[in-house]
């Protein structure tokens, strides 16, 4: 996704679909030596360390919104749109913010389904400096996102949200490529960390392709993994088609991003993100799939763009998903 207009639309109120699944997880069993190639693989099914959707109604919409330093607000907007669920976006961590947000969420008797990060440092969302600057890859600025997405976790825990999520970069496709096992190694120490916190540690779709992102779940080889499965991104990034990529990332998705989008025509830049229903995502072929598949999750809406048009496209995407859904 675009994040430098991402931000500015979750700075004001936003939409991200999430959606979890209780299907088992197959993974890997990965060498505990960071960077080393996985040392085996299996085929056993492993459950997710989370059951976060037990009892609860499958594909409930929600929302991706930035809390800021007024969760309050923030959550009310979810509340005043009518989505029981949201997908949280931090820029911050500080223990009040996490303390405030608890207070909010039982206010307005709003789920969290993940806390959602990114960064330090910097990020540029385009095809030429994005894979040096986007996630776990870059060399320069890995240390302090291992460093950050554990303060989150911390931060998750403290106010109850079962899963932390972010984009790990344009992963190497080439297993061999040294900053593909390197990559590996630092998913696994932050998946590690959100393990004992008790937690799900979620990829976001876009940079990688499919099979590359279950390749680097495998040979991370922890239970506690899942995939937030943005089906515009794929597009936006030329990476694959929603409609296929689910039948490569189904058994993984634990959440996934209503959001429509075009596919690239330009080699430097993304796609262009549009309002759902004016894209190439399928949702009715996606919303029928997923029913099959028996997902168990939320469904949360995202719109990169601000100010009123915003918050019509989301009530829009709303009513639209609503009448896929039933």
């Amino acid at each position: 996704m675009q994040k430098h207009n991402r931000r500015a639309f979750l700075q004001t109120s936003a939409g991200a679909l999430a959606l979890s699944l209780n299907p088992s997880l197959p993974v890997g069993i990965a060498s505990d030596a960071a960077g080393d190639e996985a040392s085996s693989f299996t085929t056993k099914q492993m459950a997710p360390v989370v059951a976060a959707n037990e009892g609860k109604k499958p594909l409930r919409l929600g929302l991706i919104i930035s809390i800021g330093k007024d969760p309050d607000a923030a959550i009310g907007k979810v509340r005043d749109l009518g989505l029981p669920t949201c997908q949280a976006y931090a820029s911050e961590l500080d223990p009040k913010d996490a303390a405030n947000l608890r207070q909010a969420l039982d206010k307005y008797k709003i789920e969290a389904t993940s806390l959602v990060v990114g960064g330090p440092g910097r990020e540029v969302w385009d095809f030429y400096d994005g894979p040096l600057t986007i996630g776990l890859v870059p060399r320069e600025t890995r240390p302090a996102r291992i460093v950050h997405l554990k303060k989150a976790s911390d931060f998750a825990k403290q106010c109850g949200i079962p899963a932390v999520q972010t984009h790990c970069g344009f992963i190497p496709e080439n297993p061999n490529d040294p900053l593909y096992k390197e990559t590996v190694a630092a998913m696994r120490e932050v998946a590690d960390y959100c393990k004992r916190n008790g937690q799900n540690f979620r990829y976001e779709t876009g940079q990688e392709t499919p099979i590359t992102l279950v390749r680097a779940i495998r040979d991370v080889g922890l239970d506690n993994q899942g995939v937030n499965f943005d089906l515009a991104n794929l597009i936006l990034y030329g990476k694959a088609n929603p409609v296929d990529a689910i039948e490569t990332l189904g058994p993984y998705v634990q959440g996934i991003h209503a959001k429509d989008g075009l596919w690239p025509t330009n080699p430097r830049q993304l796609g262009e993100e549009v309002p759902i229903g004016k894209g190439k995502v399928d949702f009715p072929r996606i919303i029928a799939r997923l029913k099959e598949l028996k997902y168990g999750g939320a469904v949360t809406i995202e719109r990169e763009i601000s100010g009123t048009r915003q918050v019509e496209d989301v009530r829009s995407a709303k009513a639209y998903l609503e009448s896929l859904i039933g």
